[in-house]
């Protein structure tokens, strides 16, 4: 029992933002209904501390907890940092959007603080049933934010159609694990890995566990054809919580399957080759009808919707490379979803900050946006420019250096793909900037015709409100990262690189 729990010291950061979680909800029991925003400032306060804390505790260390259920390595803390930053921003874009339009501020936060650990535990997981369990953590989270605005029927049905989905795919993956267990005996990661090496006889059982397991990750991730749930729940849910869906939860799904590949799967890759052929065309699939159906789309969160999905094709694209223990593949696929987070940010956080003042959210409302906030519509286009991969911005780099991995490891047609398909989100990320620079905004009185009802004009250009302050600083933040990724990435991709070596075979 001692040998368990020795070095229990090194899961502090978890119990401390188990604590924080818990803190804020006592202290919302004592707070007037006009300081709840303060609960906010105190989530971010927390998460500050918790960064520094798990910095100086954990820089270093190299140590595996109860018998090998969870790692603490520059990996896990890489991650952890990540989803604490994330964490921070999404929390200072929500403060106004909550004390505007939802109730129960302890208890959005709390949810949103509880979902952080879950995403820790997700990356720090090296057993099958831990991961499970870390990700179920994660998702009762997000299927009672995501139903949040109360009185939002959309927001409502969203909720029910993302629990029924969630539930079917946890039962799913949950199966898998089962199946793969009942034919290896075991469930860590790196017992998984032994034992497809040295296993001799194939037993269908495994194959169809391998398989669930694929599927389950595939509709978390809502790759093709698994993404039926994420354009309605993107749309029902509040903003805050579509941003945080479309950023947060994908890169924790992505950290605990990066981990299973590189600790389960790329030891054995040279006798288990089939799953990569299989996520490669996943990969393709995902990333191409992704962007195609995004063409189509009138609400600016379905767009984002489709557009989350295509770059779910691109991370699974470099996902499939990893079996050949690529560093290079490993740091692609890492830098890309940093990129790809800091980018949604800005462009969250414009889109959060236009709803605070005129509660629209459709593509044609955007039309003369530049007129009246200039940094606003800019602050978009320049999110919209790195998410489509233009030179300078953070998402050109990462695509430059996930396509790279891509084609290096003999997947050139996939890389092919991936640029076609960028090609193809430009399009559509053009024609968002178009309504803000280039159509005219619309009088009060006039109407629109957007294929589908003549509805009033979105808003009153000329009595937009400014934004506020604190949405202006997180803004400034998040294009300063945008630029400073995409021009100078050196110093992020030596951390990236220091927590690829720390999963990597010989790493």
């Amino acid at each position: 029992m001692t040998g368990l729990t020795e070095n229990i010291h090194l899961l502090t950061p978890e119990f401390a933002l188990a604590g924080l979680a818990l803190l804020v909800f006592i202290i919302d029991l004592f707070l007037p209904q006009s300081r709840k925003d303060l609960l906010g400032y105190v989530s971010v306060l927390g998460l500050m501390g918790l960064i520094v804390l798990s910095v100086l505790m954990l820089s270093g260390e190299t140590e595996s907890l109860y018998g090998g259920l969870l790692a603490i390595d520059a990996y896990s803390l890489f991650f952890k940092i990540v989803f604490f930053v994330m964490g921070i921003f999404i929390i200072l874009s929500s403060i106004e959007f909550v004390k505007q339009h939802l109730n129960h501020a302890g208890e959005f936060y709390g949810l949103l603080l509880f979902s952080i650990l879950g995403m820790n535990l997700m990356a720090e997981s090296r057993e099958l049933l831990t991961a499970y369990i870390s990700l179920e953590l994660l998702s009762f989270s997000l299927y009672v934010l995501v139903a949040y605005a109360l009185g939002n029927a959309k927001s409502n049905e969203a909720s029910i159609k993302y629990i029924i989905v969630g539930a079917f795919s946890s039962a799913i993956l949950l199966y898998g694990i089962s199946m793969v267990y009942s034919t290896l005996g075991v469930t860590r990661f790196l017992d998984i890995s032994a034992a497809l090496t040295s296993v001799t006889d194939v037993s269908p059982a495994l194959w169809v566990g391998l398989g669930l397991i694929i599927v389950g990750f595939g509709f978390k991730l809502s790759a093709v054809p698994f993404h039926m749930w994420a354009p309605d729940t993107y749309e029902g849910a509040p903003l805050p919580v579509t941003a945080y869906l479309a950023i947060a939860s994908k890169t924790a799904a992505f950290a605990l399957l990066i981990r299973l590949v590189a600790e389960g799967l790329v030891p054995a890759a040279a006798r288990w080759e089939q799953w990569q052929i299989i996520l490669a065309g996943m990969a393709a699939i995902t990333m191409v009808v992704g962007n195609l159906v995004a063409l189509a789309q009138s609400n600016m969160k379905r767009l984002l919707a489709y557009s989350s999905i295509g770059h779910v094709g691109f991370v699974l694209a470099g996902v499939a490379v990893l079996s050949t223990g690529s560093i290079l593949a490993a740091n692609g696929v890492i830098f890309y979803l940093v990129a790809y987070s800091v980018t949604n940010m800005v462009v969250f956080a414009a889109l959060i900050s236009y709803f605070n003042m005129t509660g629209q959210e459709e593509i044609a409302d955007f039309a003369g946006l530049a007129d009246r906030q200039p940094f606003l519509a800019a602050s978009i286009a320049i999110g919209l420019f790195s998410l489509a991969g233009l030179p300078i911005f953070a998402g050109f780099t990462a695509k430059f250096y996930l396509f790279t991995a891509v084609a290096d490891a003999g997947f050139l047609w996939l890389a092919i793909v991936a640029i076609f398909s960028s090609l193809i989100s430009l399009y559509y990320y053009l024609q968002v900037i178009r309504q803000m620079y280039i159509q005219p905004a619309l009088a009060a009185s006039e109407t629109r015709h957007d294929g589908h009802d003549h509805q009033p004009a979105a808003v009153d250009v000329a009595a937009l409100a400014r934004p506020s302050v604190l949405i202006l600083g997180v803004l400034v933040l998040g294009l300063v990262a945008v630029l400073w990724f995409g021009v100078y990435p050196a110093p992020l991709l030596d951390f990236i690189d220091v927590a690829s070596r720390s999963i990597l075979p010989g790493g």
